[in-house]
């Protein structure tokens, strides 16, 4: 068994060396602009695209739920990512931003689907074809889909990490009094990442000399109190992530989530960290929760916002800052907050 979990770590670390990818970013542009945005279903219009391609962005990252496509059936799934693969309006955004992103429980195939899923090792070829992923990559040949990728912007880089809160998760406690969906695990039991996957976030936080480590988690890390799906169902896994930030020393770690149909941000203030942590939630694209009216997040600093969204992120190297933006139809500005880091 020790041998078994050495050679799971070893493995990890190589993966580090041959998912990273860096790209330089034009300089003619102060800042370098991160947009994301999740919960896209193939079969109602996308009316955000022009709407993000108007904010200029480097890159455009998923959140997850990139289809709806709640099935076992591999052709169906495939069909279905292909619909929003060739849809016009995605096509040509993608001709004018890079493209990269996590999946969540729709584009992977079961609702609030984890670790049990059988059809998860067939999803996960699909998902790569669909970010045209080379037939050669090495996210062909492990398990799961996360992956981080480099900007460089002169002499300043962002590292933006890409999580699997999916293929690895365990499953989650249901609240028997019907109350909420989910209640949190004991402590201890379960593991959101898995033991490869923790391996190699720790490694890439820990050597990450990047200005900025974005982490996109298709679920929320913060909030946790409305008893849906979050990080905060296995609660020492929030405690672990805390603990291998605030040990890596890690520049301008920010964490990005979906999965919600509403947008949010919400802060805590992390021991041995110079700066609070931050998730900043952005979802939906095609459909929101329209009949929101409120629900407790001890960690939200800006008001919710209901209507369908998507986020932007202005990093401004030279003053070491970071603006927040939630944005709707007609680029129409809901809110914004900026953190020095």
């Amino acid at each position: 068994m020790k041998f078994y979990t050495f050679y799971i770590f070893i493995l990890g670390l190589l993966f580090i060396s041959c998912d990273k990818t860096e790209d330089n970013k034009d300089l003619s542009k102060n800042q370098f602009i991160l947009s994301f945005g999740s919960c896209n279903n193939q079969n109602l219009k996308n009316n955000l695209w022009s709407e993000i391609l108007k904010n200029d962005p480097d890159v455009f990252v998923w959140g997850g739920d990139i289809i709806y496509s709640d099935t076992d059936d591999m052709e169906f799934m495939k069909k279905n990512y292909n619909k929003q693969k060739y849809d016009a309006s995605y096509v040509n955004f993608k001709k004018q931003v890079p493209v990269i992103g996590t999946w969540d429980d729709h584009d992977y195939g079961l609702n609030d689907g984890g670790i049990a899923y059988p059809k998860k090792d067939s999803v996960q070829q699909l998902f790569l074809d669909f970010f045209d992923v080379d037939k050669n990559d090495d996210r062909r040949k492990y398990a799961g889909i996360y992956h981080s990728r480099k900007y460089n912007f002169g002499q300043n880089t962002i590292n933006i990490i890409i999580l699997d809160t999916r293929y690895f998760r365990n499953n989650l406690t249901t609240d028997t009094t019907g109350i909420k969906r989910y209640i949190p695990n004991k402590y201890g039991e379960g593991s959101m990442l898995g033991e490869a996957q923790w391996n190699w976030l720790e490694n890439e936080l820990n050597s990450s000399k990047a200005n900025f480590n974005i982490i996109m988690s298709s679920v929320q890390f913060l909030s946790f109190e409305h008893g849906f799906e979050s990080w905060g169902n296995m609660p020492h896994e929030v405690d672990k992530l805390k603990q291998i930030i605030s040990k890596s020393k890690a520049k301008g770690v920010i964490i990005l989530s979906g999965d919600r149909h509403i947008a949010e941000i919400s802060k805590d203030t992390i021991t041995g960290m110079n700066y609070p942590l931050i998730d900043f939630t952005s979802s939906g694209l095609t459909h929101s929760y329209t009949t929101f009216k409120e629900e407790k997040n001890k960690y939200r600093i800006k008001d919710v916002v209901a209507n369908k969204n998507f986020g932007i992120l202005k990093i401004d190297f030279k003053k070491n800052l970071v603006k927040m933006e939630i944005r709707g139809e007609n680029n129409m500005l809901y809110t914004s907050y900026s953190q020095k880091y």
